[in-house]
């Protein structure tokens, strides 16, 4: 099979700590390449053209004599065109190319200065509602997770909850939580555990509850400053291990142990790493459920990257979950590759080789938040970026195209993989409301 494409995006800790306390946008430097469509909302109709305004930028006025670089193609895709460019004033117009199947084109600018190198992309969507997925959609999906989820409920819970003085405040009491949740198929290891911190407010009372799910990575978590208003917050990690450990634990493992779980045991759609998972964010949930001051119905799932992915899942996974706010989620339709075109986080079928890698495309048909968001049948709310780089517009896209529940998508056209203090300001707004939270 042909390259697909020639750079593949490391991504092993990029950390979403709580989307609602969003991702910062990146630090500013000394010179900003702006790259834009010339289409204000930056999407455009099959067949036409985008041309991309480019604009350097030095202590906020256009830098003259600047030498560029640039490149266009489909995004994750080797370019179709490059040349290098002076612009006399700091600015210019490129022109494009039209392109006739949904997806979205990048136009990619580099230029240097003062020995340093600076980039900036912009990208083009084009009819991104006519996106559909190229992931399958295996028959006995349902019965898969059906027999999982039975697995499951066979495990005692046996809750671990411990008070942490240190993070609690007048109007919150904070706890480490560990779950039993997942045995490993003909393991002699036993059960494993799933952790997490548990922020409660203090004041008596039954309150809604919001299931924060992480972004890739390993780390520690603390108190949601969320209870506060009134809403219990269980941020969970994954890996597990407890969330409570010094930061040099998680930096060993991220750099050892557990660097690039992301594809452990692909090759078998019951030992893939995110089938517990999956299986720990429904015990998450059965926690939840079992705590007093829950009050027993409204409940919501967010995160962002693979938060976002894990949010849309077990929204589909569990009907108990009654809202979801997703960010840009990861595995999104992650066969795009195979297809000619971007596939999600965490990319693994760039240049694939299926004699090295056998079934991969069997198991992740199951595992694909495209045929969660199949069987979503909740309000969910949805921001992304087209400039995202990580998660791939065309692979959001493809997932977010197939959900037949109550759905809104927040653009926010310039970002990439991060958010502006606003998309969770609104996300946070959107959650209250449904959940009833007052405060």
């Amino acid at each position: 099979m042909k390259e697909l494409i020639k750079q593949t995006t490391l991504f092993t800790f990029f950390c979403f700590f709580s989307v609602l306390s969003v991702v910062a946008q990146p630090k500013q430097q000394l010179i900003t390449v702006n790259v834009a469509p010339t289409q204000q909302n930056w999407t455009y109709a099959l067949g036409e053209r985008a041309d991309f305004e480019v604009k350097i930028i030095k202590n906020g006025q256009l830098l003259p004599q600047s030498k560029i670089r640039y490149s266009i193609g489909l995004e994750k895709m080797e370019e179709q065109e490059n040349g290098e460019l002076l612009l006399k004033d700091g600015s210019t117009t490129i022109k494009g190319i039209k392109i006739n199947k949904p997806g979205f084109l990048r136009c990619k600018v580099s230029m240097e200065y003062e020995g340093k190198e600076y980039t900036g992309w912009g990208t083009a969507g084009f009819a991104p509602e006519k996106i559909e997925p190229t992931v399958p959609n295996p028959d006995d999906f349902d019965e898969f997770w059906e027999k999982a989820r039975k697995e499951l409920s066979e495990i005692p819970m046996d809750a671990n909850v411990t008070l942490v003085p240190e993070q609690c405040t007048p109007d919150v009491n904070v706890y480490h939580v560990s779950l039993q949740s997942f045995k490993m198929p003909n393991s002699w290891r036993g059960i494993s555990r799933f952790y997490g911190m548990l922020s409660v407010p203090k004041q008596p009372g039954k309150y809604p509850a919001i299931l924060g799910v992480p972004g890739a990575g390993i780390r520690p978590y603390g108190r949601d400053d969320r209870a506060a208003k009134g809403v219990i917050v269980f941020k969970v990690g994954i890996h597990g291990i407890p969330v409570n450990l010094p930061e040099e634990t998680y930096l060993a493992l991220g750099t050892g142990a557990l660097s690039g779980y992301q594809n452990y045991g692909l090759e078998n759609r019951d030992k893939y790493y995110y089938k517990r998972v999956y299986m720990g964010c429904v015990r998450a949930i059965d926690f939840i459920y079992s705590l007093p001051e829950f009050d027993g119905e409204n409940l919501a799932v967010t995160g962002g990257s693979q938060g976002g992915a894990l949010s849309i899942i077990t929204a589909g996974l569990d009907k108990r979950i009654k809202y979801l706010a997703a960010f840009y989620p990861a595995l999104s339709d992650v066969t795009g590759y195979l297809h000619e075109r971007a596939g999600g986080w965490p990319h693994m079928f760039t240049n694939y080789d299926e004699e090295s890698y056998p079934n991969w495309v069997e198991t992740v048909s199951y595992y694909d938040v495209v045929n969660f968001a199949r069987r979503l049948t909740i309000p969910g709310w949805y921001s992304w970026g087209y400039n995202d780089n990580v998660c791939p517009p065309t692979s959001m896209h493809a997932a977010y195209n197939v959900i037949s529940s109550p759905k809104e998508l927040h653009k926010f056209l310039d970002t990439g993989h991060w958010t502006y203090p606003e998309q969770g300001e609104l996300a946070n707004k959107w959650l209250f409301e449904k959940l009833g939270v007052s405060k």
